[in-house]
């Protein structure tokens, strides 16, 4: 099946090894992620003021985007793309004033329809291949692997883009089973992991990176698994700092829920792009026998 993709702006920086493996393990899944012919930013946070219509103009712009294309559907991988897309798409659906005047502003483009939908992609794979299937295609399973699911902030709020319950959420830890990874309890999942205060405010991310991390080793995980470029850097590439500031803390691979969606279905390791990642997986897959 083939879908529209809007791959946001770090999966082609930083976060080049989320797509890649995304798009390895999706191929795998019998899922074709088209990317869109042409994207502009999503627009990074989703405007919460309510007489703000100009914030809104970037991930409606996408939208039209999907709609010139003739996809009722559009699949994205990084929590924020998804948050600012889905709770765009939703405004403009609930208020059709206000998507009377983004479309007037935006009179060189088509008028947006608000009738497509904004899927990320655990959801897609969920409701459209369904986690018996994908059990089915695991040709390694993440055998012996334990892992601390975390949410971060942007897919569980608010509750009208929300993927999964908000306090007790199962879709990633169930797609994580599925793969043959043992889930553990993590009651930060859901936790901030500090966000953009990574610029100015670098002392209390790397506090968060020390609080989510120690707790994920404390239960007894071996890695944590998450959607989104922002986390990512600040509980992957952070553990440098947060060595520095906190001498006994314990490193911990921090993976794209993707990258072990494809070492599980058999996909290309060169797709998993773990030189990118800050702590090496690899020497844990190999003592677990997942990689040889």
């Amino acid at each position: 099946m083939e879908v529209s993709y809007f791959p946001g702006c770090t999966l082609k920086q930083t976060a080049k090894n989320f797509e890649t493996s995304a798009i390895s393990s999706s191929k795998l899944l019998g899922i074709e992620l088209k990317e869109l012919s042409r994207w502009n930013c999503c627009g990074t946070v989703y405007s919460l003021a309510t007489d703000d219509s100009m914030h809104h103009l970037a991930p409606i712009r996408n939208l039209i985007r999907v709609q010139e294309e003739g996809s009722k559907e559009v699949v994205t991988l990084c929590s924020m793309c998804y948050n600012t897309l889905k709770q765009a798409n939703e405004l403009v659906r609930a208020e059709p004033d206000r998507l009377q005047k983004l479309n007037d502003f935006m009179y060189l483009e088509e008028d947006y329809k608000p009738d497509l939908e904004v899927y990320h992609l655990v959801t897609y794979i969920k409701d459209n291949v369904g986690y018996e299937k994908l059990k089915d295609k695991v040709t390694n399973p993440l055998s012996g692997l334990k892992v601390a699911v975390y949410y971060g902030c942007l897919l569980l709020r608010p509750d009208s883009i929300k993927l999964d319950d908000r306090e007790n959420p199962r879709i990633m830890e169930d797609m994580m089973e599925a793969l043959g990874a043992e889930v553990i309890d993590f009651p930060y999942h859901n936790e901030c992991c500090g966000s953009y205060h990574t610029l100015g405010k670098r002392d209390l991310v790397i506090e968060r990176t020390n609080k989510i991390i120690s707790e994920a080793k404390l239960d007894g995980a071996d890695v944590l698994v998450l959607s989104c470029p922002e986390c990512d850097f600040n509980l992957d590439h952070r553990q440098k700092n947060t060595l520095e500031k906190y001498p006994s803390f314990e490193t911990m691979p921090v993976l794209y829920f993707t990258q072990l969606m494809n070492i599980a279905l058999g996909g290309d390791l060169a797709d998993c792009g773990f030189e990118l990642n800050y702590i090496d997986p690899i020497p844990l897959l190999k003592d677990k026998g997942i990689l040889k």
